[in-house]
């Protein structure tokens, strides 16, 4: 089977810190070369894989300011879509755009819907629904106005990331600095509790940052910045809890599995995707304000790491991932 793996081209495949569209990218396509397919990445020049890789240029536009956003991501797309017969199936994980060429082709389109960044958007989706497959990442984040062929949830390499069954006394912040993620309230939460707050992630909202999370931060609220592979998986695998009060439907949460992966339990605001991903009191906490979360960091040690574990390997490693995306892959094709 020949596949064609359409990545983002915001940022390298696999990332170097930020880029979540592009790990699963890129998780999905080294899982099925490791099966025996023959996979082409579609993705930045300096993007990484065992397969072959096409690309329009070297770096993503966020780490190129200089190139225009969506003139990239027009030759990116017509790139695959005029090499579109060389494959069995294409696996969609560029949103909705690439979905206005499927009709000048014959080649079957997968496409894996990472989220909805507007309601806006779903006419596109609407309009090739019966043309094309659809999978969600969680049955939380799908539109009831699309017909879905099935929910994968997202999956890690469970290689990257080490069970610690004894951690260090802190909480950790770990994602995106925007009012979205619940920066703001992070802070709070370990204030009240009286504990140690380790803040990592990328500026994604400045004045935020400077306006409300940079005056409060101490030597009990520290931010570290963006954090690369090897620093991400101690700083989850060490923390006492992830902290994740999310303010808006998240129709995932990455960092929230990789958590669980590392044993470490998650306090999470109860929205969006977050009742799939944790066990309520049993690998977390679903809170639904700040006084609850700091109430759940009181008993966070009742929650047995080892559980956390096992639970996040069974759900979300790119292993299963892979394997499901396999089993829609010829469901199509059949």
């Amino acid at each position: 089977m020949k596949v064609a793996i359409l990545a983002p081209v915001a940022w390298r495949t696999p990332p170097l810190h930020y880029g979540p569209w592009e790990q699963i990218a890129s998780n999905i396509a080294e899982g099925l070369i490791k099966k025996g397919l023959d996979v082409t990445l579609f993705a930045t020049g300096d993007s990484i894989t065992a397969g072959k890789l096409e690309a329009v240029c070297e770096r993503g536009y966020q780490q190129d300011p200089n190139q225009d956003a969506k003139v990239l991501e027009c030759l990116h797309i017509s790139n695959l879509m005029e090499k579109a017969s060389n494959f069995d199936i294409i696996h969609n994980n560029f949103d909705f755009l690439p979905l206005t060429f499927s009709a000048f082709i014959k080649t079957p389109i997968i496409t894996t819907i990472h989220g909805f960044s507007s309601q806006k958007i779903v006419p596109v989706y609407k309009k090739y629904n019966a043309t094309t497959h659809y999978v969600s990442i969680s049955n939380a984040d799908r539109c009831p106005e699309l017909e879905y062929l099935a929910t994968v949830y997202n999956g890690i390499d469970t290689r990257d990331f080490e069970f610690i069954p004894s951690p260090e006394n802190y909480l950790l912040y770990f994602g995106r600095i925007h009012h979205d993620k619940g920066t703001a309230e992070a802070i709070d939460i370990a204030k009240k509790s009286g504990h140690k707050l380790i803040i990592a992630g990328i500026i994604q909202d400045e004045r935020y940052y400077k306006e409300t999370v940079e005056p409060r931060l101490n030597e009990q609220a520290v931010y570290i910045g963006h954090a690369g592979p090897e620093e991400r998986k101690k700083l989850l695998g060490k923390a006492i809890a992830l902290l994740h009060p999310i303010n808006f439907d998240e129709p995932f949460g990455l960092s929230v599995a990789e958590a669980m992966l590392c044993g470490t339990p998650v306090i999470a605001f109860n929205k969006g995707a977050m009742p799939e991903l944790i066990q309520h009191q049993q690998t977390g906490f679903l809170v639904n304000n700040v006084n609850e979360a700091v109430e759940a960091v009181s008993q966070i040690r009742s929650i047995n790491r080892h559980k956390c574990h096992t639970w996040a390997l069974s759900q979300f490693s790119s292993d299963k991932m892979v394997d499901d995306y396999l089993g829609l892959y010829q469901k199509i094709l059949a």
